[in-house]
C-alpha cells in the first residue's frame, strides 16, 4: 500500500514538474526555445501543447524564413485535434498566403479533406457536405494534375451520394405526410438532379402513385387535369420499367384512374 501511494507521489511530482516546465515556457520571451518545444511537441504528438505554442510564434515569426514551417505545423495541430472547423480554415489560408510553398497543393487538399470530414449524416443539414464537394472542386480545378485528384474525385462521389440520399429521403418524406404536391415536385427535381440514382424506379412510381391520390381527392375543378397528369405518369413508369415489381400495381392505378375519367365525363 505504501509503495502505490508513493508511486501515486512521484508521478504527481512528475507532472507538476513537466506543467509548471510547460507554463514557464508560455510566458518565456524566448522564440527559439519555444519553437524548439513546439517542434518536439508536435514530434512527439502532443498537439496540444504544440498547437498553443505555434500560435504565439506565427505572428511573431511572420516574415522570416521559419514562419511557413510554424503556420504548417499549427494548420496540423487543428486537423489532429479534430478541431476540422479551424483545420479546414487555416490549410486554406496557408495555401493562399504561400501559393509557391511545397505544401500548396497540400494544404488545399487538406482543406478539402476536413470539409469532406464534417459532411453529416444525410439526414442532417447540408451545407458542409455541399462545401466539401465545393471544396474538392476546387483542388482538382487547381491541381488537375495532381496525384490526390483520383482521391478527390473518389470523395466527392461519396458527398455527392449523401446529397442524394437526403434528396430521395426528403421527396420520399412528403408522400409519407400525404403532401402530395410537394411529393411531385421534390420527386421530380431528384430524379433531375441525380438521373442515374438506384432509387429512379421507385421514385417514378411514387410519382405516379402521388398523381392518382392528388386525382382521387381533388375538386371538380382540378380533377381532370389530375386525372390526365396520372394517366400521363403511369406511361411514363410503364414506358421505363415493364418488368417492375410495381407493375401491377401501376395497373390497377390506371384501371382506377380510366374509371374515373368515364366516370366524370
Amino acid at each position: 500500500m505504501l509503495k502505490k501511494w508513493g508511486f501515486v507521489v512521484v508521478l504527481i511530482a512528475v507532472l507538476s514538474a513537466g506543467c509548471s516546465k510547460y507554463q514557464k515556457l508560455l510566458k518565456s520571451s524566448d522564440m527559439d526555445a519555444k519553437y524548439i518545444a513546439a517542434v518536439k511537441y508536435y514530434e512527439d504528438e502532443k498537439y496540444d501543447r504544440a498547437m498553443a505554442l505555434f500560435e504565439e510564434l506565427i505572428p511573431l515569426f511572420r516574415g522570416t524564413d521559419r514562419a511557413e514551417e510554424v503556420y504548417y505545423s499549427y494548420c496540423y495541430c487543428n486537423y489532429q485535434l479534430n478541431l476540422l472547423y479551424a483545420s479546414s480554415y487555416h490549410f486554406k489560408k496557408f495555401s493562399v498566403t504561400y501559393p509557391l510553398s511545397k505544401h500548396a497543393e497540400e494544404t488545399l487538399f487538406m482543406h478539402a479533406y476536413s470539409k469532406y470530414l464534417l459532411s453529416p449524416t444525410p439526414t442532417l443539414d447540408a451545407t458542409e457536405t455541399i462545401g466539401g464537394i465545393d471544396a474538392l472542386q476546387l483542388f482538382i480545378n487547381t491541381y488537375p494534375q495532381a496525384e490526390l485528384v483520383d482521391s478527390s474525385n473518389t470523395l466527392m462521389d461519396k458527398l455527392r451520394a449523401k446529397l442524394e440520399e437526403k434528396s430521395y429521403f426528403n421527396s420520399k418524406q412528403y408522400y409519407k405526410v400525404f403532401e402530395f404536391k410537394a411529393a411531385i415536385i421534390a420527386m421530380s427535381n431528384t430524379l433531375l438532379d441525380f438521373p442515374e440514382t438506384r432509387y429512379r424506379e421507385e421514385l417514378t412510381f411514387l410519382t405516379l402513385k402521388s398523381h392518382f391520390l392528388l386525382a382521387e381527392n381533388s375538386i371538380k375543378k382540378k380533377k381532370m387535369e389530375r386525372i390526365d397528369n396520372t394517366i400521363e405518369a403511369y406511361y411514363t413508369f410503364v414506358d421505363a420499367y415493364k418488368d417492375s415489381e410495381y407493375l401491377k400495381e401501376a395497373q390497377n392505378i390506371f384501371t382506377k384512374v380510366s374509371e374515373m375519367r368515364n366516370d366524370f365525363n
